[in-house]
This record gives structure tokens, sequence and C-alpha cells, in this order.
């Protein structure tokens, strides 16, 4: 386990999984959690990123920095999200090494799986097929992260590790229209049908594409887990090990927020992958599980969206 009065450095503090993993440390008991807003240090600059580290001098990082955005983003703006990812981990990890940092943990996304890996997705199912089209440019930056993780060990003999959660949601989630994730998207929609009396809402693709979703709590107190009891090369899943189809979750969300219209399939829309559950036996296996139900995570995000609609990231 990592001492509690270790300096733990959160890349990417402000974010949906950055945030999460401040609050899971400091209720574990960390005592020096830091990190820094885009803002004050820009992690595309590298002279910036290797001063900022050298200066600050962490234990342990998590590097849960990273541009993201749901299907249309990725299908839209795949030259950022290869270029930016890969800046922003190569950058940090490089800083990091050179700061003396010797524990780090590298956060991904199960978008590095085969489009149509074996369900449930095993970890040893990385770089057996083709991926998902919509988000190949973001799982390529991705992958390569995990594939630094393993160099750094491998030359350097540091105990670096990598894990890969499924969808995220939670507090402080991004709500655009369109650059969202699925949920953030349909709360979102379905709360702004409600209120404006709209007596159905579109749901894009067919609906029946089958997903699980993480809150954003569980998501930090297994990276804090992880920190203090995993270390491997291989890459780990972090999931809930269940998953619901897209209308399914709609159907919740409605419930939720209180609309009572129809639910129409708008199939001009793409799906992505039709599949995508992760086998997280390997974690469970050191003795972490999930906290927060679907149900009462939609009901605790909603809650969130409802009171910082004014200042959430809702986009025009």
């Amino acid at each position: 386990m990592l001492d509690r009065d270790a300096r733990l450095y959160v890349a990417g503090r402000r974010g949906l999984a950055g945030s999460a993993v401040v609050r899971a440390a400091r209720a574990a008991g960390f005592t020096d959690v830091v990190g820094a807003t885009s803002a004050e240090v820009d992690l595309l600059d590298r002279d910036t990123v290797f001063a900022h580290l050298a200066a600050v001098r962490p234990d342990a990082l998590v590097l849960a920095a990273a541009k993201v955005g749901g299907i249309v983003a990725n299908a839209s703006f795949p030259t950022e999200f290869l270029s930016e990812n890969l800046r922003i981990q190569v950058n940090v990890m490089d800083a990091a090494r050179a700061a003396g940092v010797r524990r780090l943990l590298f956060l991904g996304s199960s978008c590095i799986y085969p489009k149509l890996a074996e369900q449930p997705i095993r970890e040893d199912s990385l770089l057996t097929g083709p991926l998902e089209p919509t988000n190949e440019a973001y799982a390529v930056a991705k992958i390569a992260g995990i594939m630094a993780v393993q160099s750094v060990r491998s030359q350097y003999g540091l105990p670096w590790i990598s894990a890969m959660p499924t969808n995220l949601y939670g507090p402080g989630d991004n709500f655009h229209p369109e650059h969202s994730h699925v949920l953030p998207a349909l709360i979102r929609r379905f709360h702004e049908a409600a209120r404006s009396g709209a007596r159905e809402v579109v749901l894009w693709g067919t609906g029946t594409p089958r997903r699980e979703f993480l809150h954003s709590d569980d998501l930090g107190r297994a990276l804090v887990h992880l920190l203090d009891h995993y270390d491997d090369p291989r890459t780990i899943n972090v999931s809930v090990g269940s998953d619901v189809t897209i209308r399914e979750l709609a159907e919740l969300v409605a419930d939720v927020v209180g609309f009572d219209g129809a639910i129409v399939q708008d199939t001009d829309r793409p799906d992505g992958t039709p599949r995508k559950l992760l086998d997280v036996s390997r974690l469970t296996a050191l003795g972490w599980e999930p906290a927060v139900g679907l149900r009462e995570g939609v009901e605790r995000t909603y809650r969130w969206f409802v009171e910082h609609h004014g200042g959430a990231r809702v986009g025009r």
C-alpha cells in the first residue's frame, strides 16, 4: 500500500475521472493530493509539464487527463483525439519518469478492445481484431499509453500500471447535446423534453447495443485500490460486470427525469460497437466491487445536473 502521506498527483483533477480519484484518495486517508488545472499547466506543452512535475515532485501519479467525447465527437475530430491524447500521455509520462515518480497509474478506456471481441471482454483481447471505426483514433492513442507503461516497466523496472474503465458517468460530467457520452446526453435530452412538454424524445441508433456504466465514485475507489494492491504489466479492466441496452437505459433515464412521452429511434444515427461488457474478474479477485447501482447513480447524477445546470458543461 502507498503511504498515506505520499504526495499523490492527479493529472486531470477537474475532470469526471480525476475529480473522483481526488475524492476517493482523500477518503482513503491520503493527506497530500495535488494537481493543476489546464489553465495552470498545459499538458500539451512538453517543457511546461517537465518543469511543473520537477517542481512538484510527486511520489505517485494518476494520469486521468485526456481529450474525451462521444461517438459524434470522436467521428468528427479524429485528428485531435489522436494527437492531443498522444501528446498528453507522452509529456506526462516522460516528465514523471524524469521527476522520479515511482508509481504511476495510466487511465485508458474500454474502447481499446476489438469491436467484435468475445464477451465479456478479457484483458487479453487487446490487439486481437479491428477496432470500432467511430472511435479508432482515440483507441489507438490509449493503446499507445498502455504500451508506454509496459515499456517503462520493462526498461526501468518501475511499478507503473494501467487500468481500462468502462463507460463512466457521474457528477461533473459533460452534458453537451452532441459531444457528450450517451448517458449524460440522455439526461439532458429527457430533462429538456420534460420541462418543455415535448411528447417525444429521439434516441440515436437502434437502441439495441448493450453497454455497462460505472459511476465515477466507484472508479475513484477502484483506482485507489489498484494503487495499493496491483502491480502487473497487463492492463486491468474496471467495470461493474453487467450491462443494459441503450433502449433500457433511455427508459430508466426517462423514468428518473419524469418524462412520460414517446421514445423514437433514429436509425440513421450510428450504433457503435454492438456490445461492450468487460470481464472484471481480475479486479474483483483483488477484493474490489462496485457500490453504486445504475438507478441510484443516474438519480444522483441527475440531481447534480439540476443543481448545477447553470454552470454545467451543457454547451449550446
